[in-house]
């Protein structure tokens, strides 16, 4: 009984000492800024739900269509007047079986942790954005939005044909929205947020060097 009582121990030790190391550089790595470019005329958005980060970028402009990647005729109200489409990556589990933080399963939170189970992107139309705390409007280069571009169209699994594939799912959050399949794998050291700030960096603008925390980006914005 002993030794099992110390085995435990040990273990909640080592998990308890894990979280604060992992907490420490979590913010110490938040704060560090990533180096940032000068913008140009195209409008993306960094837009916040207080946990989740998603990049909004327009439906089309002269460089990308996205309706080629995100089809409004997979989602409900197959609206395809909406100038904004907000993009989001993230553990299939949290975004299709977790709903509210009271449907938190161990098993999920576990298969999210450690890289298991598969990604998807959460891709929403809108009609506007306005500027919030919890909402930033950045202004990008054409060579930058070309960068953003080429980031968020590398994070959709494709199929032989090199067409995105759609998720088949009630899980939807209204009728603006739908999931697709997505490359990468979520873990404590690549999450949403971590897959946010790497899109920033990826065209230049504000981000920190790592974060796994949606603190961790706008910390950059809203100081």
């Amino acid at each position: 009984m002993k030794k099992a009582l110390k085995i435990v121990l040990k273990t909640v030790v080592g998990f308890l000492a894990f979280l604060l190391v992992y907490a420490l550089f979590a913010l110490v790595l938040s704060v560090i800024p990533s180096s940032e470019k000068p913008g140009g005329d195209i409008t993306v958005y960094l837009v916040s739900n207080g946990v989740h980060t998603d990049i909004a970028v327009p439906t089309k402009n002269h460089l990308m269509d996205w309706s080629n990647f995100v089809d409004p005729a997979a989602t409900r109200g197959k609206r395809e007047d909406l100038p904004w489409i907000s993009l989001g990556w993230g553990h299939r589990g949290f975004y299709l079986e977790t709903p509210t933080w009271s449907d938190l399963t161990v098993g999920t939170a576990l298969n999210a942790a450690f890289g298991l189970g598969e990604s998807v992107l959460h891709a929403t139309f809108y009609k506007e954005f306005k500027e919030s705390d919890q909402c930033f409007k950045l202004n990008l280069s054409n060579e930058q939005y070309e960068q953003l571009i080429a980031f968020i169209s590398d994070s959709f699994a494709k199929d032989e044909k090199g067409k995105t594939i759609s998720v088949a799912t009630n899980a939807l959050y209204g009728d603006n929205d739908v999931f697709y399949e997505a490359t990468g794998k979520y873990s404590l050291l690549h999450t949403c947020n971590t897959w946010a700030n790497n899109g920033l960096k990826a065209c230049e603008k504000k981000a920190s060097f790592w974060t796994p925390l949606e603190w961790g980006i706008f910390y950059h914005y809203r100081k």
